[in-house]
């Protein structure tokens, strides 16, 4: 059984890439589970001298979900061109850790507007030695009502795009 960790770097109610993100853990394939990390918005502000023995709960939490998953999903919008605060300010929670050295990653998009922060978090995350995978997978939700969301990912050929985006990360997992 593949465990698969997906975050999204939106801490809104509403959140477009959250939606997406429930989505794909509601339609992953049968060999995988894929859970949803919660807690970005409770991360302290990263700070190097609160590692090692005082490292944070939350961080810890994070850090341990990272470290135990077979691969990470992230989607995130973009703020002013770049990747939100609370993603970034999570990723540098795993920094100088090895959870993030070869784990494999895949990026997800809930617009195809986010053309800055996709680049931004291939930047950020190649350099945390994360091994990204080539494929990704968009549903243009941004501007829909949650009502629309629901429909949209709740279509047939959605969730069969879901799975089979899923499954290939899955396959790409194995295939190291």
């Amino acid at each position: 059984m593949i465990e698969l960790l997906a975050i999204s770097g939106s801490l809104r109610a509403a959140s477009t890439n959250s939606a997406l993100l429930a989505a794909l853990a509601a339609n992953a394939p049968s060999d995988c589970r894929l859970a949803v990390y919660d807690g970005l918005g409770l991360l302290p502000i990263f700070n190097p001298d609160d590692e090692g023995e005082r490292t944070p709960r939350e961080a810890a939490r994070l850090i341990g979900a990272v470290t135990s998953a077979d691969g990470i999903i992230v989607s995130c919008p973009e703020y002013a061109h770049g990747v939100p605060g609370g993603l970034k300010n999570a990723l540098d929670w795993l920094v100088s850790r090895d959870a993030a050295v070869g784990k494999p990653a895949m990026l997800v998009h809930a617009s195809a507007r986010s053309l800055y922060a996709r680049a931004a978090l291939a930047e950020i995350m190649q350099t945390m030695s994360f091994a990204l995978c080539e494929e990704t997978f968009e549903i243009a939700l941004l501007g829909k009502k949650p009502a629309e969301v629901e429909t949209i990912l709740g279509e047939d050929a959605n969730r069969q795009a879901m799975r089979d985006a899923v499954q290939g990360f899955v396959d790409f997992i194995r295939g190291r």
